[in-house]
């Protein structure tokens, strides 16, 4: 539904900033596909070309490099085709706000080519499916920010696009209108392809069944938030907290550093608490889980275990190794390009 291949965006200069035009990169050489039906949140740090890939499948901006089709339709060659098939809502709601919400959304239905009749059907499902009935004939700039958000949304499905792309979707509500706004984008991707940015890292790994990181305009990781956390499980690593009696608690660090699958053991804390001791044992990645092994090895110690527990990855924390790792890259590169320029 969703086809980028090979994409570069910069701005500036007359041509690509590689091959000496001197343009600034915001997208660099990007490609994935969406298939129909799949809800995919696209995460990255401010300024990491989230935006401009967005604006760009839609149709707002031309790709410097490379190519984007829309339900099988190119974004450059047959433009208002694509456009025709996307329902687009940016981070900030266009409104009018001395409109009722009935005639904006009739209005916007009119924009997109609906006859009278068809738009009259469009606006009807819309308003049912954004829950408008009751502020149908109020005012846009009378209602909450909430309530907004939904006539956002309802315009951007009056004509029954096959693809809806939200750019932030829940910036600026309240915990409840999140909760709503997120409900209500679940239920419009039964049925369409879904494109959701956002910086809300829970809200998009409670929502979508796909995730693309994007750092520095180039795609760094893309797969389901649960395999991505799969990737980094041997990563987390288990806390130990034991009964400990003087002498005793080298003997346990040994233990615990000699078990199968377990690469590093490390006393957490100052060690002036005699009589309890935490451990933070890390595994290997082939391992990723050993409560078992230390678990048996504590009991034929005859040790007692308060505590036995192991950290379980989140989406935010794969986000975050994801762009450390980017930003080690870019410093490496950096001191790479500073070598070459004094040699």
């Amino acid at each position: 539904m969703i086809q980028v291949q090979r994409v570069s965006k910069w701005f500036g200069g007359q041509g690509s900033p590689g091959g000496g035009g001197g343009g600034i990169v915001a997208v660099d050489d990007v490609s994935f596909t969406i298939p129909a039906g799949q809800c995919v949140g696209v995460l990255g740090p401010n300024g990491a070309g989230k935006t401009t890939t967005i604006r760009m499948i839609t149709g707002y901006l031309p790709p410097s490099a490379g190519a984007i089709r829309v339900n099988n339709l190119d974004t450059i060659n047959d433009s208002i085709g694509a456009r025709r098939t996307i329902g687009y809502l940016p981070e900030s709601t266009p409104l009018y706000p001395e409109m009722r919400v009935r005639d904006y959304l009739f209005f916007r239905a009119r924009l997109y080519g609906l006859a009278r009749r068809e738009a009259k059907a469009g606006v009807g499902a819309a308003i049912e499916r954004c829950w408008l009935k009751d502020v149908a004939h109020r005012r846009v700039g009378q209602l909450s920010k909430g309530y907004k958000q939904r006539v956002g949304l309802a315009g951007t499905l009056v004509h029954s696009p096959p693809v809806l792309i939200l750019d932030e979707p829940t910036s600026g509500l309240d915990p409840t209108q999140i909760r709503e706004t997120r409900s209500l984008i679940k239920d419009l991707a039964e049925n369409r392809t879904v494109l959701v940015s956002s910086h809300i890292l829970p809200e998009i790994e409670a929502t979508c069944d796909r995730v693309l990181i994007i750092a520095r305009g180039r795609l760094r990781a893309d797969g389901a938030p649960s395999a991505l956390v799969r990737q980094v499980q041997h990563a987390f690593a288990h806390t130990v907290e034991v009964q400990t009696s003087p002498g005793g608690r080298e003997k346990i660090h040994r233990a615990l550093a000699g078990l199968p699958g377990v690469v590093g053991v490390q006393l957490s804390g100052d060690g002036s608490n005699e009589q309890w001791s935490r451990f933070v044992v890390t595994p290997t990645p082939e391992a990723s889980d050993v409560r078992e092994p230390i678990g048996i090895t504590l009991a034929g110690m005859g040790v007692v275990c308060r505590e036995l527990r192991r950290a379980e990855p989140t989406l935010e924390q794969v986000f975050m190794r994801v762009i450390e790792s980017d930003e080690r890259r870019a410093a490496a590169e950096a001191r790479a390009a500073g070598g070459s320029a004094a040699a």
